[in-house]
């Protein structure tokens, strides 16, 4: 009988070290790598850093017209915000923002949804009425703005025009002028003109969605809700999530056309935290109070923002 005796194994070959050369190209490869960020941090740092910073350090500062001339800004510390912290404007403000964004994502996500569901089926000229449907979203916020204020006008507009027709209402709805409407009216255009957004994304979304899901449903005797309660809906969960996170974003510091519209009244009645921003820095010139306020609206949305990314890692992680 051969006995077998195990060897041991030969210890491996110790590494080569990399050559001068190899370190060099290697340092090389990384900095030439590293170079294509810089353009995009210098764009970040100057358009974004800069102005963020600088709008924070003026909100600690009593800036006023003269502070342009003669670069002198004393620190005040906290007072520009216990300034607009105690006004009665501030406590509006926030509430007609909550009241203008809420009711702006939930009518624009419910029209463009069911527009998205719409376009899905295949009909004839479909796709050139979804391409002009995008015209609202195209057109730059001042027109949008300037047609619905032609619109909306109590003597001229179309829209009275055509309630006075159908004898909806006796006299003309006076839309920008009155504390009763104005915000109603804001919150139609700026839903009109943030249609097109919310059904472009869910209608990509839809395209996601396998159709043989639908037709084993159909099988099964499912009807529409069912479908869209138990296939739509859950496949088309996280880009609801993005579009209503968005949304949210832009919603919440809208400003062109609540300005061309109503310049935040009547009697304050559409003022913002963004409008009102805007009505202490070049109304008012306290600019230390407006960069205050504007402040206070860049930490609701990182908020949001954050609340929204916390949300995706979650659901990521639960799959």
């Amino acid at each position: 009988m051969t006995t077998v005796v195990d060897r041991p194994a030969a210890p491996a070959a110790a590494p080569t070290p990399p050559t001068p050369d190899a370190r060099a190209a290697a340092r090389r490869t990384r900095l030439a790598r590293m170079s294509f960020y810089v353009p995009s941090v210098l764009y970040l740092l100057l358009f974004f850093g800069y102005p963020i910073t600088a709008n924070v350090v003026m909100s600690f500062q009593d800036y006023t017209v003269t502070s342009f001339y003669d670069g002198d800004a004393p620190f005040n510390g906290l007072a520009n915000y216990t300034a607009i912290f105690t006004d009665d404007l501030f406590g509006a403000s926030l509430w007609h923002t909550v009241v203008f964004t809420v009711a702006s994502l939930v009518a624009q996500f419910a029209l463009g949804l069911a527009l998205a569901l719409y376009f899905r089926r295949r009909f004839p000229l479909g796709s050139v009425l979804r391409a002009l449907l995008l015209l609202p979203w195209l057109l730059p916020l001042l027109v949008s703005g300037t047609v619905f204020r032609w619109l909306l006008d109590q003597d001229y507009g179309v829209v009275n025009q055509v309630l006075l027709s159908l004898h909806l209402v006796s006299d003309p709805v006076p839309w920008l002028v009155s504390p009763d409407h104005a915000m109603a009216a804001v919150v139609i255009a700026n839903v009109w003109i943030g249609i097109p957004f919310n059904m472009v994304i869910l209608y990509g979304g839809l395209q996601s969605v396998p159709p043989q899901l639908y037709e084993a449903a159909s099988l099964d005797g499912g009807g529409a809700w069912g479908k869209f309660r138990h296939i739509t809906w859950p496949l088309l969960r996280p880009v609801s999530a993005v579009v209503l996170m968005l949304g949210l974003i832009y919603t919440v510091k809208a400003f062109d056309v609540v300005m061309v519209l109503t310049q935040g009244g009547p009697a304050d009645a559409t003022q913002l935290l963004s409008t009102w921003s805007y009505q202490l820095s070049f109304t008012n010139l306290q600019f230390g109070q407006g960069a205050a306020v504007s402040n206070v609206l860049i930490v609701i949305a990182m908020v949001f923002a954050l609340v929204y990314l916390r949300a995706v890692r979650a659901e990521q992680s639960e799959r």
